[in-house]
C-alpha cells in the first residue's frame, strides 16, 4: 500500500513537468484563435508540409506569407531516415523514422509560446505524419 501511495505521489509530481515541456516556462501564454502566423522557412521544405497540416486538421489561426503581418512565427526543423537494409529483410518494413520539432514565437516580445516535438518510428506518410502531429497538438494549444 505504501508503494502505491509513494508511487501516485511521484506522479502527481512528475505529470505537471510533462505537460509543461510543450508550452515552455509559461505555461498560461496561449495562441488567440484568428492569430496571424508566419511560417519560417525550414530545411527539406517542411515548412510546407506544416502549412499544409495545419490547413488539413483546421487549426483556427490564419497563415501570412509577411512576417511584418504575423502575431507569431512558426520554425522547426525535421529528419527522415529511411529504412536499411536490415530493417528491410528482417522486419520487412520499408517506412522510414521521422523526427520532427516546431516552436512558435510571440513576435512581439519574442517568447515561445508553443513548442513540440515527435518521433515516429515506422511513419506510414513521412513529413506529412510528423507535420500534422505538429498541427495536432498546436490546435490543443489554440484557444
Amino acid at each position: 500500500m505504501k508503494i502505491k501511495v509513494v508511487a501516485l505521489t511521484t506522479l502527481a509530481l512528475l505529470l505537471p513537468l510533462v505537460a509543461s515541456s510543450q508550452t515552455g516556462p509559461n505555461s498560461s501564454a496561449t495562441i488567440p484563435k484568428g492569430a496571424k502566423l508566419f511560417i519560417a522557412p525550414m530545411p527539406d521544405g517542411f515548412d510546407t508540409y506544416i502549412r499544409a497540416a495545419i490547413i488539413k486538421k483546421n487549426v483556427p489561426v490564419e497563415i501570412v506569407d509577411d512576417k511584418s503581418k504575423a502575431q507569431y512565427q512558426v520554425a522547426g526543423s525535421s529528419e527522415t531516415q529511411k529504412a536499411g537494409a536490415a530493417k528491410k529483410i528482417l522486419a520487412l518494413d520499408w517506412r522510414s523514422t521521422e523526427e520532427a520539432s516546431i516552436q512558435v514565437a510571440n513576435l512581439e516580445s519574442g517568447e515561445v509560446v508553443f513548442a513540440y516535438s515527435v518521433h515516429l518510428q515506422s511513419s506510414n506518410h513521412g513529413r506529412q505524419s510528423s507535420a500534422e502531429s505538429c498541427a495536432k497538438h498546436l490546435k490543443d494549444h489554440v484557444h
